[in-house]
């Protein structure tokens, strides 16, 4: 999810965030993807908002792919002690996007998020106190890897919403 070694790519997610709570936004995230998805339609779909950015189908598969690869480290922290995050290039997945049926990976992306809240709403603060290491970014608690998810939503949502206004 990140290519950066610093806090940036961190500090820029979860500013995305703010103080808000991520549940809400993490709940709200399918629909509204939902609902912007089908204003673009199909031609929409494969709009980029500018040189080497993502279509978005591509955006639409990635988030898919977070979906399932951060659930999967949710369930990692929650069960390992110790655990050490196995982060993952991006770009080299969205490499294998263009093709991607945008239906099938939205359907995938809400299923994934839909399972993956089931856990999240049943949380307790020592849960979210439970450390990992990132690799690129260091040490990190589960409290912070739910607030990335929900930051990361509003990112991508924001570039899908931007293809709205793109010729």
């Amino acid at each position: 999810m990140a290519t950066a070694a610093d806090g940036t790519y961190r500090d820029r997610i979860l500013g995305l965030l703010g103080e808000q709570d991520p549940l809400p936004s993490l709940e709200r995230t399918a629909r509204t993807v939902r609902e912007v998805v089908g204003r673009l339609g199909p031609g929409g779909l494969t709009r980029r908002s500018g040189p080497g950015k993502w279509s978005g189908r591509q955006i639409l598969a990635h988030l898919a792919d977070c979906e399932l690869a951060i659930g999967f480290r949710i369930r990692q922290v929650l069960t390992e002690d110790g655990h050490r995050i196995q982060p993952f290039d991006q770009d080299r997945w969205a490499a294998r996007y263009d093709d991607v049926d945008p239906e099938l990976a939205l359907r995938a992306f809400t299923t994934f998020r839909e399972w993956n809240l089931a856990l999240i709403r049943q949380l307790t603060p020592e849960d979210l106190a439970r450390e990992t290491h990132h690799p690129e970014r260091g040490p990190e608690t589960l409290g912070t890897i739910v607030r990335l998810l929900a930051g990361h939503d509003l990112n991508h949502l924001r570039q899908l919403e931007s293809l709205l206004t793109t010729p």
